[in-house]
């Protein structure tokens, strides 16, 4: 019996040495980020109605841990919600922190994560008031952020999805220069994702990739453990040939997280694209 015993817990170790990597709280991360387009009648066939369909079946497919979108209207919102029971949602419309105008809603998986906090902020030189517009933006733009716990692991993260203005210089530049300055406000590892209207190289994309900077931020792109998979551009404009003018949705991680796997994700439907720009995925992982 006591050799049994001694047996058993020397099986019992054996197999806690040799416990997988998520089971001991250090599973990988996916994340989204994902422009889906607004719903305007004037796309036509690519309508919304005609593709959110699709929209839903790529983000089931790829399974996200942490999804961003940009360009959601209320009704898509409540059409992706009411599909996507998996996750939990933040976000308010742009035009009144309430529900008008576009959000760019953060979701998560309820199996992974339960939130400490979120919010919203504008990105504008007033990023409390609702609605406010900054520099020589055309638009007002947003930033939502959620602070998380890893149920797996106990670990809090923080995560941000934006979308930066697609006209001024001014108000992509001061918008980079916010998000980096969130970054590198708190304690915990943060996620930054979104649709930034900015190829790699430009001023704001140095300002936020760049861990010489305050932020710590790196392009998860850059530093993949393994080769980009996909192309490089991310807009298609719903053309399934157009994407090779690089990228404008962008993952970046501040330095507590290794990049397993990146993707530019391009499911089509016989050359029917869910939307005008290609998801963007990245597996990440804190390191240990």
């Amino acid at each position: 019996m006591k050799y049994l015993l001694t047996l058993l817990s020397a099986l019992l170790l054996a197999a806690c040495a040799h416990v997988p990597a998520e089971s001991a709280g250090s599973a990988p991360i996916r994340v989204m980020t994902f422009n889906i387009r607004l719903d305007v009648a004037s796309d036509g066939a690519n309508a919304w109605p005609h593709r959110k369909e699709m929209v839903e079946a790529v983000i089931k497919h790829e399974a996200p841990d942490l999804l961003g979108m940009q360009e959601v209207l209320l009704h898509q919102k409540q059409y992706l919600e009411a599909e996507l029971t998996d996750y939990t949602f933040v976000g308010v419309g742009r035009d009144d922190g309430a529900e008008a105008g576009e959000f760019s809603p953060l979701g998560w998986r309820n199996d992974r994560f339960t939130v400490v906090d979120s919010g919203t902020f504008w990105l504008s030189p007033t990023p409390e008031v609702a609605g406010s517009k900054g520099w020589d933006a055309a638009l007002p733009r947003i930033a939502t952020w959620a602070v998380l716990r890893d149920r797996r692991s106990g670990e809090t993260i923080r995560v941000l999805n934006t979308h930066f203005d697609h006209v001024g210089t001014a108000a992509r530049a001061n918008a980079a220069r916010m998000i980096a300055e969130w970054a590198a406000a708190g304690s915990a590892p943060a996620i930054v994702m979104g649709d930034f209207n900015v190829k790699s190289g430009s001023e704001p994309y140095r300002v936020l990739a760049n861990t010489a900077q305050s932020s710590g931020l790196s392009d998860a792109r850059t530093i993949s453990a393994t080769p980009p998979y996909g192309p490089e551009g991310t807009f298609t404009g719903f053309d399934i040939m157009a994407a090779a003018d690089g990228p404008i949705d962008h993952i970046f991680v501040t330095g507590d997280f290794a990049v397993n796997r990146y993707a530019v994700v391009t499911q089509h439907w016989e050359g029917r694209l869910p939307s005008d720009h290609y998801p963007v995925v990245a597996d990440v992982q804190l390191r240990r």
